[in-house]
């Protein structure tokens, strides 16, 4: 088996028979691809044999792109089938090649460990501090393809993949996975609103979800967890703690606590997101100094629930409008390009630094109620984040997939895309397989028992899964009105 010839034959090929138009899927892509292989290759401790078989696939894993750009794997897998016997190379070899190679079918699915190695290789940029650099070069390419046409498609698109994406080796999963979540969360800093189409609009919108949130935040904490001395979590729990052991007025506390991580947001986030930052922080401040709340409760359960949920509302509506009267995003961004901890990791110990110094200092019960009151804050922002609308996406394997796309589409209205995919491979039948299409559609949650219901009376042993969707836009996401 002449593997090197074998790579260094379709690397010519490749140098001379790409498309210019290609700025991402050309030479330099394969060869980042192959270099990144050979990385994790040998960090997992696959050698000799596997070794060689996985280089080759990652040389041919995007040759189809020479002939089509959609369903370029499957002619990549029969470049090699033509082109590998002439390197001495046999059959179950070539059958291993191909099998890896299809592993990097977007979504990945990874039938082997080999497999599972060429997927991180193939989106090892996702991780890496060269993330944006690359990333553009791919939105140049479907500029071109005709695949997006604007810069808003593409960042919500990319904001949504690296969302779901993760990485299959260990080895991926510690060296990149941390990176690929600080650029996710630059990234979704970054993203153009929707509401850019027309600024002015989108200005006065942002303006009153800011004043709205930060009214409903100052509330939150002077009509509830500030008089019955509760905290929170975040930047907003330590400037609690800070007025509540060294008796300074709050308003003053969480405007000097808050303006650094403005400072920090302006650099390595954007100068918009700062300056909207500082207004609200501003603002929540001069509300807390001057408006008289009513304490509403001294009951601690009414406090901790509702204390959590106005703050929460508070602290979305800021989030919608593309800002932040907590500054603790932007330290856990801040310390992750310093340490290996992942963002989720420096919130919690934070936080938990902010109840154990609760708890030492004015005893567990307060600590445990400011923790309920931190959890529903948390869901709160979620929810008004996100939206009143959960959606859910629903992934159908059926042998009657005709039909279930004819009903899906014509009775319940809904867009539906299907992947090509095979089915059986049972245990003691794993010889009997099928061509079948996999079919995907995004609904409501309230869509969810009349979808199964439709399912069940097509195909009964259909195979069903179910997934929530954080975020959904364009195609066909409510049945249309009949007029």
């Amino acid at each position: 088996m002449q593997s090197a010839a074998a790579i260094s034959f379709i690397l010519d090929k490749l140098a001379h028979e790409l498309s210019s138009s290609l700025t991402y899927h050309n030479l330099s892509h394969t060869e980042r691809v192959i270099q990144h292989v050979s990385v994790i290759a040998e960090e997992e401790g696959v050698i000799g044999h596997q070794r060689d078989l996985l280089l080759v696939a990652a040389a041919y894993h995007d040759a189809g792109f020479i002939e089509v750009y959609n369903g370029h794997e499957e002619v990549s897998c029969r470049m090699a089938r033509e082109y590998l016997p002439g390197f001495n190379f046999n059959e179950e070899d070539i059958e291993a090649v191909c099998e890896i190679i299809m592993a990097t079918k977007i979504p990945q699915t990874p039938t082997n460990f080999l497999g599972k190695i060429l997927c991180d290789a193939d989106l090892y940029y996702l991780g890496t501090t060269n993330y944006e650099t690359i990333a553009d070069t791919l939105f140049d390419e479907f500029l071109e393809e005709d695949i997006l046409h604007n810069k808003l498609q593409w960042q919500e698109q990319q904001t949504s993949f690296l969302k779901s994406h993760q990485y299959f080796t260990k080895t991926a999963r510690k060296k990149l996975g941390p990176i690929q979540e600080k650029n996710l969360l630059v990234l979704a800093t970054q993203i153009e609103s929707p509401h850019t189409i027309k600024h002015h609009e989108s200005s006065v919108w942002d303006i009153i979800f800011i004043i709205a949130g930060v009214i409903i935040t100052a509330f939150g904490l002077k009509g509830f967890l500030v008089p019955n001395q509760f905290f929170d979590g975040g930047i907003t729990g330590i400037s609690l703690m800070i007025h509540e052991y060294f008796k300074i007025n709050l308003a003053y506390v969480i405007v000097a606590v808050n303006i650094p991580f403005v400072i920090i947001s302006y650099f390595s986030i954007n100068k918009g997101f700062a300056i909207k930052t500082f207004f609200a922080v501003t603002f929540l401040g001069i509300c807390l100094l001057y408006p008289s709340f009513p304490t509403i409760t001294d009951d601690k359960l009414l406090i901790s629930i509702f204390g959590g949920f106005f703050l929460g509302i508070g602290i979305g509506l800021t989030m919608r409008a593309g800002c932040a009267v907590d500054g603790i995003e932007v330290l856990a961004l801040y310390t992750l390009r310093r340490s290996s901890f992942t963002i989720s990791e420096i919130i919690l110990g934070i936080n938990i630094i902010i109840f154990s110094f609760a708890a030492f200092h004015f005893g567990p019960k307060t600590a445990l109620y400011s923790m309920l009151t931190y959890f529903i804050a948390s869901k709160t922002i979620d929810y008004v984040i996100e939206g009143l609308e959960a959606y859910t996406g629903v992934t159908i394997i059926s042998g009657k997939s005709a039909e279930l796309k004819h009903r899906l589409v014509n009775e319940m209205g809904k867009g539906i895309t299907v992947y090509k995919g095979e089915r059986g491979f049972l245990p003691g039948k794993f010889e009997l397989h099928e061509d079948c299409d996999i079919i995907f559609t995004i609904i409501s949650r309230l869509e969810m028992r009349k979808i199964t219901n439709l399912i069940q009376d097509v195909d009964p042993k259909a195979f069903v899964f179910a997934s929530t969707i954080k975020e959904a836009s364009g195609g066909i996401m409510k049945k249309r009105h009949v007029h």
